[in-house]
């Protein structure tokens, strides 16, 4: 038989709030954390605006913050998500072995530093154009080492591990959007298989620095709804006109059922399905069929051993760009058939804006809080239907409902689609 995963350990931070109940809290009052750009002057760029993490104070969550200065908000954020996602399970300190502990995370690059390397060009600079000895050597006055290297994705992983003494696997897969999703379901199948009985797994993300809203703003991707942050984001709305750029972190901790079950954990819900396609079409765009996502959501469903008439809630991608919301409704019409009118379906990216690699676990998070309270998360700034989206989104307020099942959906730029289902515990 193959060994089922559950999940005893949750924690975040957030635009919303640094811990799960307070981002919870305000998701189900709609709440919206858009503002305007902070983390860098954002004054001559099309998109001014993005949903930051306030308040990121590593004293909170390590003996020693004074370590984590000099490490990239990516690993900071992520410690802290780490921290609580821990210390709220208790299974570490179930494990004799550490090598059945493992780490596998969706993380996106650390920090860009713009500032030095523009010093590193000035300094160069010459008469005759750019002196790459003169470079060199202000790049190794001015460059911090242990700063260059927290550029990498793979860096908090590795810190995790150190963090937790988790010896098992350790990896990091950096596939878009759908990366903490990915990360999350690769983990259950080393449990599954019985490599590990322990996983961390999540992510984090910040591209709210100028190559990130560059990038976003060239595809034009981002929303510049400038003048009302708060109603920027607006998922399957007629008058969208892009995401908002978030970032934050969170992380869930998967352990094999049996071994929650010695121990007497709390068990907040259950991995039962996994699904992973490929578009196989272009870099930016979803096919218009909606082929990869039909396939993952099918898959997670069959993964599941069920039938797509026992999914009681879809936690869409749903990012507010005009394609993406489009083909995501034709996707589930076509996974539910004649039902899809009777499952609702929200885009919590309304509240919190999009945070990329770390979107992933952060809206499985909300699913289990939607199972474990039966109350669905809105959609907020839903006030112009748009003929193309005509499901049920949950529009602007929470709703109670029995919620058992949920789909949680994230697709990436490249074209990655994952889907996990995750359902209510019954032993």
């Amino acid at each position: 038989m193959r060994r089922r995963v559950v999940i005893t350990g949750i924690g975040v931070i957030n635009p919303l709030g640094n811990d799960v109940e307070t981002m919870w809290e305000a998701l189900k009052e709609g709440r919206s954390s858009v503002g305007p750009t902070t983390l860098f002057d954002a004054s001559n760029f099309p998109t001014k605006i993005a949903s930051e993490v306030k308040n990121l104070d590593m004293a909170q969550w390590v003996e020693r913050p004074e370590q984590w200065q000099v490490r990239g908000r990516h690993s900071q954020m992520v410690a802290g998500s780490t921290v609580q996602a821990v210390r709220d399970s208790g299974a570490l300190e179930a494990v004799q072995d550490r090598t059945r502990v493992g780490v596998y995370l969706g993380s996106g690059e650390g920090n860009q530093d713009f500032d030095s390397f523009t010093r590193m060009i000035t300094a160069a600079l010459t008469d005759d154009g750019l002196d790459l000895a003169r470079f060199m050597q202000a790049g190794l006055e001015m460059l911090n080492p242990v700063a260059e290297q927290e550029q990498e994705p793979n860096m908090p992983a590795g810190h995790i591990a150190a963090l937790f003494d988790a010896q098992g696997p350790n990896m990091n897969c950096l596939t878009a959007c759908a990366a903490s999703s990915q990360a999350i379901g690769e983990a259950t199948e080393l449990i599954r298989r019985g490599d590990v009985d322990v996983m961390i797994s999540g992510g984090t993300h910040s591209m709210i620095h100028p190559l990130g809203v560059t990038g976003f703003n060239l595809l034009t991707a981002l929303s510049t709804r400038n003048d009302e942050p708060t109603k920027a984001s607006r998922p399957f709305d007629r008058l969208r006109d892009g995401f908002v750029l978030g970032e934050g972190a969170a992380t869930v901790v998967l352990e094999e059922l049996e071994h929650a079950k010695r121990r007497g954990a709390h068990i907040y819900g259950e991995i039962l399905g996994y699904g992973t396609t490929a578009d196989a079409y272009r870099i930016t765009d979803i096919h218009p069929e909606g082929r990869g996502a039909i396939g993952c959501m099918s898959m997670a469903i069959r993964d599941a051993g069920l039938t797509p008439d026992q999914i009681d809630y879809v936690n869409a991608h749903g990012t507010s760009t005009t394609v993406n919301d489009k083909v995501e409704t034709r996707a589930c019409k076509e996974v539910f058939g004649e039902r899809a009118y009777q499952v609702p379906v929200s885009s919590t990216k309304s509240m919190m804006g999009h945070l990329i690699a770390a979107a992933g676990v952060t809206e499985l998070i909300v699913c289990l809080m939607a199972i474990r309270d039966r109350v669905l998360p809105p959609t907020i700034n839903y006030e112009n239907p748009d003929p193309e989206c005509d499901l049920d989104y949950v529009p602007n307020e929470a709703r109670e409902a029995k919620c058992d099942v949920a789909l949680n959906n994230s697709f990436g730029f490249g074209g990655q689609n994952i889907t996990l289902a995750v359902g209510r515990f019954r032993d």
